[in-house]
């Protein structure tokens, strides 16, 4: 059986929206170039952010299974923007920054979320190349 997500993304004014997702509200915006007043995120970044969320979480739950002592664990993407309309992503760099004395065990965990947990990744990765990066703390 498949497992249905749902949105309600509502016009506030000028280029503002507000989306509720499970309760919780986001704000999206774009600047004031792009004829808004950058009260929130615009949707292209955030997209990156739930791609940091998913690897994030798929990266620390592997991490507790494998018992892999660690913390300070930040996920930094950068993302190549096109030039052409529409205006896509052409390479999304992750960078994970962490401390942990298993760096054998870190990679698994990286490379299992982007290979097969994450599927943000996954889906994002069909139309653009996705290049990680660890950085020991």
């Amino acid at each position: 059986m498949s497992t249905v997500h749902k949105t309600n993304t509502r016009f506030v004014g000028k280029m503002e929206f507000d989306t509720e997702i499970n309760g919780h509200h986001i704000t999206l915006d774009t600047t004031e170039a792009g004829g808004g007043e950058n009260n929130g995120p615009s949707p292209k970044p955030l997209l990156l952010s739930s791609l940091a969320g998913c690897t994030g979480m798929d990266v620390v739950s592997l991490l507790n299974k494998m018992h892999v002592s660690y913390s300070d664990v930040n996920i930094e993407v950068e993302a190549d923007l096109g030039d052409e309309h529409p205006r896509m992503y052409t390479e999304i760099r992750l960078t994970y920054f962490i401390k942990t004395e298993d760096k054998d065990k870190m990679e698994k965990a990286v490379n299992l979320s982007k290979d097969k947990y994450c599927g943000v990744s996954a889906m994002l990765s069909k139309v653009c190349p996705i290049v990680t990066n660890i950085v020991y703390l």
